[in-house]
């Protein structure tokens, strides 16, 4: 434990104690929460249409908008290229931004047309080369296409997000580059390359961002208070000021 709080505090860490307390958060994030069984999903093309639908809303929304299209058998790319757009809106109104939403689903569908909406095909393709291809689709940025790569591809891809921005930010190991690549290196650059711990990782990163490391966080108790730079000037300020509000 001292020896994480010496790594914390060192801001030239070096590569093999950082891959160690990386591995420390893990391990108590998984101690805590648990497999996660993420992304919850029947196949690969509901989880590329989730990651869309999930961009600036809640994945309760987005499981009312998947829900819908389900019901109406359209859940495939060449039902929802069939769509009229504004059909395809009215159907994932849920999700928020539906008229956005359903351009960015149009544009999905028309990407893999020309793999003949073959999804293993295009999953074949090298991971930087099917990247590169998806980030050329409108509506799909960064971590959406991450998001495909890891869950829908099985691509071993770290997907960075608001939540892990955020407690790598308050635990103290923001890396030197305030970045998308920047954090997805941190990940990618100190562990073995493996799916399905990525998988697992980044889906407890999410929950204990959704349940206790929040904008306004719940440091007591949290299971990386101990680790974390925030949480422990936060205990400091709790057991000094028990009445002073959490930051």
């Amino acid at each position: 434990m001292d020896e994480l709080k010496k790594v914390l505090v060192n801001a030239s860490t070096s590569r093999l104690s950082l891959a160690k307390v990386l591995e420390d958060i893990c391990r108590r994030l998984f101690d805590c929460y648990g497999p996660q069984h993420w992304w919850p999903a029947d196949e690969p093309f509901e989880v590329m249409v989730g990651a869309i639908l999930t961009q600036s809303t809640a994945w309760t929304n987005v499981e009312k908008a998947i829900r819908n299209l389900k019901e109406a058998r359209v859940l495939s790319p060449s039902s929802l290229r069939s769509l009229e757009p504004e059909e395809l809106a009215g159907l994932i109104k849920p999700s928020g931004y539906y008229n956005v939403k359903a351009k960015k689903l149009k544009a999905l569908v028309e990407w893999l047309e020309k793999y003949n909406d073959d999804l293993g095909g295009a999953f074949t393709l090298g991971t930087e080369r099917l990247r590169g291809d998806l980030l050329k689709v409108y509506g799909i940025g960064e971590e959406t296409a991450d998001s495909i790569l890891l869950y829908a591809a099985e691509k071993p891809v770290f997907v960075i997000d608001a939540y892990t921005w955020r407690i790598i930010d308050r635990i103290g190991i923001t890396p030197a580059e305030r970045s998308y690549a920047g954090y997805q290196r941190l990940f990618m650059d100190n562990f073995p390359h493996n799916t399905g711990r990525f998988n697992e990782y980044h889906a407890l990163f999410v929950q204990h961002g959704k349940t206790t490391c929040r904008k306004h966080p719940v440091c007591q108790p949290c299971c990386l208070q101990e680790v974390c730079q925030f949480g422990f000037s936060s205990n400091i300020r709790e057991t000094r000021y028990p009445h002073a509000k959490t930051l």
